[in-house]
């Protein structure tokens, strides 16, 4: 291979020389470089920009596309997935975007019907793919859509969620899973772009440029909801939100969500967990039997991780024809969500996973009859499968 020696690089100087001779000469070449020169910087001034734009406001930009849109939350939505839709409607609204929020199943724990009654939430129910009100779907607190027939088809333009999957969105992608709620996700998008908290004892203002005392508690109750009050799972963005927040919320509201009446099942439930309670070391396993409100199962297992020298606990039972399981731990040698997939994965038509700390399955009770491939397994197996998961001797 030849080396280009000085007369190369003497021919190349001549020829830009002889360009530069050519452009001072034609005023029309002139302007045709220095428009080519501005497009460049242009486009270059158009890149930074992009990339140094915040989430939110990327968000509220491509939500000003659309004169519609469909905000999914997941199935039998919590508080935080409440919070995470509402606070998006806002955005939605400031760049007046009409946002519809919608959920498959159903909203029966107290906590959240209150959160529900209290903000004065419009919250449409759907059954199938075909009630999802507008084309482009956002989806909060959960990165991929499920829960009804149909749901695998869907599309969504946006993903905003803090729990860890390979869901995206064809325009928008946001999934933080070291942060403890989604709620404190979307309490930035409003932070980072100026918007305030509005003062509470005020007339609300719907200019876009302060955050109304509804979405303020919303979110800083779904932050709450989904962190145990700031004790479980939190990253420090959790305080920062909560502070942000606080200046704007209604507390009279607040505890009227937090303190709601409690369900007669929701205690039998609980009573009925403390008792059938299967300890060994310190995890324990409880089947409830059959019931009718499938949020007491996670309450119940909330109440079994108080016990003493209990350091994690699965309740189950059946809704139905569907066994719930629902998991805690405080011990770092268990991953709860990690551990209930690790008890059902070879179980036809079995779901389940979470977090280190939380997690949540759910087992077909005709394939535990033996429906499909395999002979099957009772109650009694899936408790012992439990436990052989919290112990590491089911990988």
């Amino acid at each position: 291979m030849s080396v280009p020696g000085p007369a190369a690089g003497a021919v190349g100087q001549v020829g830009v020389e002889e360009f530069l001779d050519r452009v001072t000469a034609d005023p029309l070449l002139a302007a045709a470089v220095i428009v080519a020169v501005l497009l460049v910087l242009i486009g270059l001034a158009l890149i930074v920009r992009r990339v140094r734009r915040s989430p939110g406001q990327r968000l509220r930009r491509i939500l000003a596309d659309h004169d519609r849109v469909s905000v999914l939350m997941h199935p039998n939505p919590d508080p935080d997935a409440m919070a995470a839709a509402q606070g998006v409607a806002e955005l939605a609204s400031a760049v007046d975007t009409e946002a519809v929020l919608q959920h498959a199943g159903q909203i029966r724990h107290q906590e959240n019907r209150a959160f529900e009654t209290v903000l004065d939430l419009d919250l449409e129910q759907i059954e199938t793919a075909g009630d999802i009100d507008a084309d482009p779907v956002v989806l909060v607190d959960h990165n991929e859509a499920r829960g009804f027939p149909g749901a695998d088809g869907i599309e969504p333009v946006a993903v905003i969620d803090h729990h860890p999957g390979d869901g995206t969105g064809t325009v928008f992608t946001d999934i933080r899973p070291e942060y403890g709620a989604c709620a404190t996700i979307v309490a930035e998008y409003f932070e980072e772009q100026g918007i305030e908290p509005g003062d509470p004892d005020a007339e609300e203002s719907s200019d876009g440029c302060t955050l109304p005392t509804a979405a303020a508690t919303g979110l800083l109750y779904g932050i709450q909801a989904d962190t145990n009050h700031l004790t479980k799972g939190c990253s420090p963005a959790e305080f920062g939100a909560a502070s942000y927040l606080y200046a704007g919320i209604d507390e009279e509201a607040l505890d009227r969500i937090a303190n709601p009446e409690v369900d007669t099942e929701v205690l039998e439930v609980k009573a009925r967990a403390i008792t059938a309670r299967d300890v060994r070391g310190a995890f324990a396993c409880s089947d409830v039997g059959t019931i009718s409100n499938v949020d007491a199962i996670p309450q119940a297992a909330d109440e079994l991780l108080r016990l003493e020298g209990v350091t994690a606990i699965v309740v189950f039972g059946e809704v139905e024809d569907t066994l719930h399981l629902s998991g805690r731990s405080r011990d770092d040698r268990v991953h709860m969500g990690k551990a209930l997939q690790a008890a059902v994965e070879d179980i036809p038509m079995a779901e389940a996973g979470g977090h280190a700390r939380m997690g949540g399955g759910q087992i077909s009770v005709e394939h535990m009859n033996g429906l499909g491939p395999g002979e099957g397994v009772t109650r009694a197996d899936v408790q012992e499968r439990l436990f052989e998961a919290m112990t590491g001797d089911r990988q």
